[in-house]
């Protein structure tokens, strides 16, 4: 033991403790070593029921947790009761039933009144402007069924026998594509399951198949999307403005594909009028330049996680919908982090106050733009400072984790501004967690796949469903013309939006 630290934590005089009986100093010094170690587990001690206090604390407004995981402690922020009646309020432009064109209707009947409604005298005349009323009704469904008979034949020469085959345009898996694009629509983008899927087709339909069936159509329903998905992964990985996100997901066995059992993850990139998911095996770097790109241009608006860190962070946009929780964690801690976390959280609250403005057309972005930089110089010397707070290489106290997160946050700093100097892009990243909803809720109910085929058809029809959806296109048009081109080899419909010319062009020949 250092016999100067000792005498000078104990504040004795040396002559003194030269005079100090053998026996009483090494019971000094067992109990300095004693309290040494005390000091050590007491340190470790605060320092787990921090990070045990952090955890029971933590929720959907500090951390990634979805608010369907909170603990019942957790208060919900309560919104302001309005004292206006329920329903439409003064002012409101009220919406009406659409009513179908005419064109598309298969009867309509003219209604006349016959006497005045105030006097009784006879009425004659034509109304140029009638009152529409329209009932919309589905007629009982009838299944268009046809038989083919191979019959088998002998031959009086030789004996043998000889069965007929069927014509080359008769599709021997025993469906029609509207059937097989139903039972990929009901199981993909409505997530039923198997069963449901077949109870559902013959309630409606009348359409009695088993189970193996359902799984064999959603198998000729992927391979038919291939080729549209695989454009549509080309068209994101070209985008100007990208989303990027991930989530787990569950992938079994059955088929071999996944022997070692590995946790699976769902990857959504999202634009503007296209959205490609795909499942991989991995989290990794190589996973996401594969789903980007190995050379992507484009702007990326993602969260923080460093499989992105391969893309320049000059064409990056962190999501601060992630920051203002990580902030809102670091201002529940106790001592100088709480006040850094409340300091990030006030620049941020001004940040977006301008934001929406913008968004709400009341600032122009120019005046935006002007405005930024003293919140950025706030911001940056808030992080600067925290990080210059000296803490020790294992030290895991909540003051330690604060500065450590704005050391990190200091190296991507450029990141967290680009919506500030590039019009267009969002300061958050929920396009893509919109978008990748609902396939958690679709994960939440079948518990993932089973393979690697349930994997690729549920990516396949994600990706068709919510890109369709963003162009205003029908779903069940796409199928059975997908469908209907892989049966006969032709070119598949596309997925990616149709260009600016051509649209002009069908506009002027309507």
């Amino acid at each position: 033991m250092d016999k100067k630290l000792l005498l000078t934590q104990i504040q004795i005089d040396p002559s003194e403790w030269e005079q100090t009986p053998p026996g009483v100093k090494k019971t000094m010094e067992r109990l300095w070593r004693e309290l040494e170690e005390l000091k050590i587990a007491l340190k470790q001690a605060q320092e787990k029921a921090g990070m045990a206090e952090e955890k029971i604390q933590r929720n959907s407004e500090n951390s990634h947790s979805p608010p369907s995981q909170d603990p019942p402690q957790v208060k919900r922020k309560k919104s302001k009761s309005s004292k206006r009646k329920r329903g439409g309020q003064s002012g409101h432009q009220g919406q009406s039933r659409i009513l179908y064109p005419e064109s598309e209707c298969d009867k309509i009947e003219d209604h006349y009144p016959e006497i005045c409604a105030c006097c009784g005298e006879q009425l004659q005349g034509i109304d140029e402007k009638p009152y529409r009323h329209q009932i919309v009704e589905i007629p009982e469904i009838a299944l268009s069924i046809t038989e083919h008979r191979l019959h088998q034949l002998s031959c009086s020469n030789c004996g043998g026998q000889t069965r007929a085959k069927l014509p080359e345009q008769v599709e021997s898996t025993g469906y029609g594509v509207r059937v097989v694009s139903i039972v990929a629509l009901l199981s993909g983008m409505y997530r039923h399951s198997h069963r449901m899927v077949k109870t559902a087709m013959e309630d409606l339909f009348g359409v009695r198949m088993s189970l193996g069936t359902i799984s064999r159509i959603r198998t000729e329903m992927s391979e038919a999307l291939a080729v549209p998905v695989t454009a549509a992964k080309e068209y994101v990985q070209q985008g100007e403005i990208v989303n990027v996100d991930e989530t787990g997901f569950a992938q079994g066995n059955s088929d071999g594909q996944n022997p070692q059992k590995r946790k699976a993850w769902l990857w959504v990139v999202v634009t503007t009028m296209v959205t490609f998911f795909e499942v991989t095996l991995s989290r990794s770097t190589e996973a996401a330049r594969e789903i980007l790109g190995a050379n992507f241009l484009g702007l990326l608006i993602s969260d923080r996680y460093s499989a992105y860190n391969w893309i320049d962070l000059k064409q990056r946009q962190l999501c601060w919908a992630h920051l203002k929780r990580e902030f809102t964690k670091i201002s529940e801690r106790t001592g100088v982090a709480r006040q850094i976390g409340r300091d990030l959280l006030a620049q941020e609250k001004r940040l977006f106050r301008l934001w929406q403005k913008v968004r709400d057309g009341t600032l122009r972005y120019p005046e935006f733009q002007h405005r930024v930089p003293k919140i950025r110089t706030r911001v940056q010397n808030i992080l600067s400072e925290a990080a210059a707070i000296a803490i020790g290489p294992k030290e895991k106290t909540p003051l330690a984790k604060t500065v450590r997160t704005c050391r990190q946050l200091l190296k991507v700093e450029p990141a967290l501004w680009l919506f500030t100097t590039s019009a267009g892009v969002e300061p958050t990243n929920n396009a893509a967690e919109r978008a990748i909803r609902p396939a958690v809720i679709w994960r939440r109910t079948s518990f993932g796949s089973q393979s690697e085929a349930g994997s690729i058809f549920m990516a396949r029809m994600l990706t068709v469903v919510t890109s369709l959806r963003s162009q205003k296109r029908n779903v069940l048009s796409f199928l059975t013309a997908a469908v209907e081109a892989a049966r006969h080899q032709t070119q598949p419909p596309s997925l990616l939006p149709e260009s600016p010319t051509e649209t002009e062009l069908e506009k002027l020949a309507a």
